[in-house]
């Protein structure tokens, strides 16, 4: 099974050579956008590429304000501030992720709750999610959702890999325990649930434009929210600072979370070539599936969902056949990667509540992420 995994993946990328998880491909407008950047001095937190990567955005999810920021850990913790997350509360999310949900949820002052996760969607499963409330949970005369006397302020599912999670079900547990739903999109730019962009169907949501992502500004991030929320994430995330012609104001604690006009620009640029993109990246998904039929499981996208897959990945039957196959595969100049280690394994995140967790475990020891990059020029 190893060798026909190798074939079809240097078949797909046309190399004998070492092939990447993710690598970035800038064959549009990247270099003319980044050099009007530097010619027009405006390369820090002010620019009108800035200005553009945020309408274009909005444009293309339907968010009423997009919002451009240094990475997609800040895009999330501001969205956690604007949700009300603050010192003392708790946010439901998933175990099975990358660090930067629990981190962004830590940086608010919250700890995370952990809940078990689909084994379709890969992520946050809404009757694990009931049930864990229903077992542990009460509301308060103030009508908020309290473990004891600590408020459960949000749930953050993550859409892993770009399969989003089941939405409307998480949407209606939220509404009936009074958590604020925020999406943690950072992989998912691109896909859809149910006809819409995720990231726009909670009241906040985040992206991440890292350089292993399907879009990269380098380093970056957006929060999505409607036109009010967006304004003072906004506001928050230059420094709360107030319109003036020469005084420095500031009206409330921000934050220093802008993104420099020169990774916007690279951001319009690839944007231009998003549909493209998740062209090639599902086009991939459909050849591992193919050539791998029989051998072993490529997770496909969930029912009503369009993934843009950014990463895909393999199930395998057990834990020792993951371990061989990433050593066989890394062998061989075609790189894999595990899943992360569960959040709950994690020195910081070891004591916070959780719920029972098998399928996280299950899944914890069999997916392998497969090389998932777009080709050079493509």
């Amino acid at each position: 099974m190893f060798e026909a995994l190798i074939a079809a993946v240097r078949d797909h990328y046309r190399t004998t050579g070492p092939i990447p998880l993710h690598a970035p491909v800038f064959a549009g407008n990247e270099q003319a956008y980044v050099a009007e950047t530097i010619q027009s001095t405006f390369v820090s937190s002010v620019g009108s590429f800035v200005d553009r990567f945020e309408a274009d955005m909005a444009a293309l999810t339907g968010a009423g304000r997009a919002v451009a920021v240094v990475n997609g850990t800040a895009a999330l913790h501001i969205a956690l501030r604007l949700a009300g997350v603050g010192p003392g509360d708790l946010v439901i999310t998933q175990p099975l992720t990358f660090v930067a949900t629990c981190n962004a949820i830590a940086y608010a002052g919250a700890d995370p709750v952990f809940c078990d996760v689909d084994r379709t969607t890969l992520g946050l499963s809404p009757e694990a999610v009931e049930g864990w409330l229903t077992d542990n949970a009460r509301i308060g005369t103030d009508g908020l959702a309290r473990l004891g006397e600590r408020v459960i302020r949000a749930c953050v599912p993550m859409h892993t890999f770009g399969h989003p999670v089941r939405l409307a079900e998480l949407a209606n547990v939220c509404a009936r325990w009074g958590l604020v739903l925020v999406e943690d999109a950072a992989e998912s730019l691109g896909s859809t649930y149910r006809g819409q962009h995720t990231g726009t169907i909670g009241r906040l949501g985040s992206q991440s434009f890292n350089g292993n992502k399907i879009l990269t500004t380098g380093g970056g991030g957006m929060i999505l929210a409607d036109a009010a929320l967006g304004a003072r994430a906004k506001h928050v995330t230059t420094t709360a600072k107030v319109p003036h012609p020469f005084e420095y104001v500031h009206d409330e604690l921000g934050w220093n979370y802008r993104m420099p006009n020169i990774n916007a620009a690279l951001g319009v640029a690839q944007l231009e070539r998003l549909g493209a993109f998740v062209a090639e990246k599902r086009a991939l998904a459909q050849h591992y599936i193919d050539g791998l039929a029989g051998l072993a499981e490529v997770v496909r996208e969930p029912e009503g969902c369009r993934s843009n897959y950014w990463l895909n990945a393999l199930v395998c039957d057990d834990m020792a056949m993951r371990d061989a196959l990433l050593a066989a595969t890394n062998a061989a100049g075609v790189m894999t990667r595990p899943i992360w280690a569960l959040m709950t394994t994690l020195p910081m995140y070891a004591g916070a509540p959780r719920g029972s967790l098998p399928m996280a475990e299950w899944l914890a020891a069999r997916v392998v992420n497969l090389p998932s990059g777009i080709r050079g020029g493509g």
